[in-house]
């Protein structure tokens, strides 16, 4: 009896045994199936991706190719033409209308064959004195190399101060009758953050090597003499500025006592100053003036991409320097 008892207790272990087994070749079959399953969803995943950046790369070529902002290259049109260069927006370093690029476009548009005259179509409140005598300067120097290829500016809705600067360098200047054109002068703006710092408790610890190195800091009190100093800055750059406006309108001028004040007028109040030689827009310059109404677009093209990053890059902290006075003073 006590055999049979064995006999049956053994019989159940090796039942226990198989069954243990089985489970463990169930748990193997389950744990490989799981395996290829996820390896299959990581394969898909990176054929997904893969397709993704295959359709964005063809899309992103194909945009670039048909979009407005391809450049058309003048080599394109087989007749006369006049080239158009935009300036838009504020004129400063690594801005859209930088002077490396609008000179660039400039060279571009006054080298090429088949250029009739050349239109500067300006829609900017201004910026950088210097950005804007680099592009006054190069005009000038393409004007004596290509005697026989104008320049005409032609304002759309604004073009003040560093925009006027560099469109008095032009043969001829034309903009609307509701145009808004001059603002002649010089402005620098900051803040005083003084006695916001004084009711916060905050100490300012500035430590410099020279008397005046930190004049611009707005979390100091400002010093008379430092204060007149920065305003010979202001006056020296505003003469700077009226000299280029008069030697590039000359005796079409009619100057007045508000002229170089830094007042901005509509482009009928303009034409009678003299500030510009005629009320017109971009075609009929074209058509009427030049005399080759075909319009070729030589202004400088950034991708989408970089025109993105610049934007919220450099273009943000450029600005945030420029309202805290860190940067040179824009002509206003």
């Amino acid at each position: 009896m006590g055999n049979d008892q064995w006999t049956e207790g053994e019989m159940v272990s090796k039942e226990a045994r198989a069954q243990s087994a089985e489970d463990k070749k169930a748990w193997q079959l389950l744990d490989k199936t799981l395996q290829a399953s996820l390896q299959e969803q990581r394969r898909s995943r990176r054929w997904g991706i893969f397709f993704k950046i295959l359709t964005f790369t063809y899309l992103f070529g194909a945009i670039m190719l048909f979009s407005p902002w391809a450049k058309m290259e003048a080599s394109s049109v087989g007749g006369p033409h006049t080239a158009v260069i935009e300036l838009r927006g504020m004129i400063a370093d690594q801005e859209e209308a930088s002077a490396d690029n609008l000179v660039g476009a400039l060279r571009e548009a006054f080298e090429d064959a088949n250029t009739q005259g050349v239109i500067l179509r300006i829609n900017s409140p201004g910026g950088s004195p210097v950005q804007s005598g680099y592009v006054y300067d190069e005009i000038k120097r393409l004007r004596a190399l290509h005697p026989d290829i104008k320049l005409y500016a032609v304002i759309s809705d604004l073009g003040a101060s560093g925009a006027y600067y560099i469109a008095a360098a032009a043969d001829e200047i034309y903009a609307d009758k509701a145009s808004l054109v001059g603002s002649i002068g010089v402005t620098a703006a900051s803040f005083g953050f003084v006695g916001t710092m004084d009711k916060l408790g905050v100490e300012r610890r500035t430590y410099t090597s020279g008397e005046h190195k930190a004049f611009l800091d707005p979390f100091q009190p400002e010093k008379p003499e430092e204060r007149q100093f920065w305003q010979t800055v202001l006056d020296t750059t505003h003469q700077q500025f009226i000299r280029q406006v008069k030697a590039g309108r000359g005796d079409r001028l009619k100057e007045t006592p508000d002229m170089f004040s830094g007042l901005i007028w509509s482009g009928e109040q303009a034409l009678e100053l003299g500030l510009i030689d005629g009320l017109s827009s971009t075609s009929a310059v074209a058509r009427d003036v030049i005399g080759a109404e075909e319009l070729v677009d030589f202004t400088h093209q950034e991708s989408p991409f970089t025109r993105f990053t610049r934007q919220l890059g450099a273009s943000m902290g450029s600005s945030l320097a420029a309202e805290l006075g860190f940067s040179g003073p824009p002509l206003r």
